[in-house]
């Protein structure tokens, strides 16, 4: 399956989600793939709905010349997996999570973000309660996980 829509998926959609949205359109766009990929982020709670991503991520984004100021935090819904080809999770706790939510079944193909671009089973560590540093760990895994999906896609 190549995937033109992909949703990606955290606890809260204030620190890895949005950073990896943000991500992957700026790689797409790099790339020349961004009108091929509609590309969105949401949390699996409800705590941030409405909200901006978090501070941090929002700064660590930008000094890699990533813009994720504008994105508005949301949670998962039912329409989400049926609107979406992929739904991409940063850790295991949250692919449970989707999965408890899919009641309907939609027909979203759903998986560990790292996983499905290649770099095996490891998960995305959040770094909302750790320091920059955390952040920066986040960012480079995210980058690298967005170019083997850019490169999933574009493969024949």
């Amino acid at each position: 399956m190549t995937p033109s829509s992909i949703l990606f998926i955290c606890l809260g959609n204030i620190c890895r989600s949005p950073l990896a949205e943000g991500v992957l359109r700026h790689e797409a766009e790099k790339r020349g793939m961004a009108n091929q990929l509609t590309i969105d982020s949401a949390g699996t709670s409800n705590w941030h709905i409405g909200s901006a991503p978090d501070e941090r991520t929002i700064e660590n984004a930008a000094m890699h010349d990533v813009d994720i100021s504008n994105q508005v935090c949301r949670q998962l819904v039912a329409a989400d997996f049926f609107d979406f080809d992929l739904i991409l999770a940063m850790d295991n706790a949250n692919i449970s999570n989707i999965r408890a939510a899919n009641h309907e079944n939609g027909s979203a193909q759903i998986s560990l973000f790292t996983a499905w671009a290649g770099m095996g089973d490891q998960e995305i560590p959040d770094p909302y309660y750790g320091g920059q540093q955390g952040f920066e760990i986040a960012y480079k895994m995210i980058e690298q996980a967005a170019a083997g999906t850019l490169d999933r896609i574009a493969a024949p």
